[in-house]
């Protein structure tokens, strides 16, 4: 059997543990039981939680010694420091051969073992910029669901640790048993896309002196970089510098990404066919749509709008 314990603390997010536990330590009538699920945590007896009750732990670190699979079920605040025990515990772990996973906030505990130097992490898109701040040497992946190298792996927000358990009973023994798993969870043994589609569009703030929002009301009609820099007086290559100064973009992709949020808005409010929401922001037909939503969503229209609105219009389809 393989062994999954999940490190805890107060205050523990019941939502972030569950989803480990009904993966890994859920029984289930006619599903094979490949894992042995425990929780563990630094002083063993009442631990908070984020519902308002205490859960009883009653195993301390040593439980991580015997562990296959050792399971950050989120760490709140994610500012609390390791304490030289748990790092200890952890590295431990992992040197001889532990699989050592987190979900959504998790990865700030993780990071700071040092075991994400130099390699590729993600977490929910809320805390993705804190976290490449405080870990710069951490490649933060803020679309993905989750990041999985093998000896360590994380996940994005809570539900995408759901993605991740599942996927790695996957590796673990295969898409028919995680597939069984996700049945009886009522649950897609895979999602589509990565976070982008959950994160809200950017903000619009206008640094430029109101050309942001007048080019914003004008989605719909061509608008080449001469014409964004005639409206302002300057040459493009003097607006291209003052947007990569204040932005961190060129117009060309403030102006895309600016077409896509608003098609999400479309997508999400109206009942309007890609072809017409193509027409309306600007990106003159639902193929070109498609793929610049793709590239930048991660997901397609229609995969978005049943996401988030339910129901799907024959056109998008």
């Amino acid at each position: 059997m393989h062994r999954v314990v999940a490190l805890v603390r107060p205050v523990q997010s019941t939502f972030e543990l569950g989803c480990a536990a009904e993966v890994f330590g859920t029984h289930r009538a006619g599903v094979p039981q490949h894992y042995e699920f425990e929780v563990c945590t630094e002083t063993p007896g009442p631990v908070a939680t984020s519902a308002g009750y205490a859960m009883s732990v009653s195993r301390g670190l040593s439980a991580l010694a015997s562990a296959d699979t050792v399971l950050i079920p989120g760490w709140a605040p994610v500012e609390a420091p390791l304490s030289a025990p748990v790092r200890r515990a952890l590295l431990r772990a992992h040197a001889r051969g532990a699989r050592l996973v987190t979900i959504c906030s998790g990865v700030f505990a993780l990071a700071r073992t040092g075991l994400l130097d130099g390699r590729s992490a993600t977490t929910h898109w809320a805390r993705a910029a804190q976290l490449r701040r405080e870990f710069p040497q951490v490649q933060v992946e803020p679309d993905k669901l989750y990041v999985d190298h093998g000896d360590v792996a994380t996940s994005a927000g809570a539900g995408a640790g759901i993605d991740l358990c599942l996927h790695l009973a996957r590796q673990d023994h295969g898409s028919t048993h995680a597939a069984l798993i996700a049945r009886h969870m009522v649950m897609p043994p895979h999602r589509e896309g990565g976070q982008a589609q959950y994160a809200p569009p950017p903000p619009t703030a206008d640094a430029l002196d109101g050309l942001l929002e007048w080019a914003g009301a004008r989605l719909g009609a061509p608008l080449p970089v001469s014409d964004l820099a005639a409206q302002l007086n300057v040459s493009p290559r003097t607006l291209a510098r003052r947007f990569a100064d204040q932005l961190g973009m060129s117009p060309g992709a403030w102006l895309l990404s600016r077409r896509v949020a608003q098609a999400r808005t479309l997508l999400e409010e109206t009942d309007l066919p890609v072809e017409a929401i193509a027409a309306r922001v600007g990106l003159t037909s639902a193929v070109n749509l498609r793929r610049r939503f793709r590239t930048q969503v991660g997901t397609t229209p229609g995969a978005y709008r049943r996401s988030f609105r339910g129901t799907g219009h024959p056109a998008e389809r």
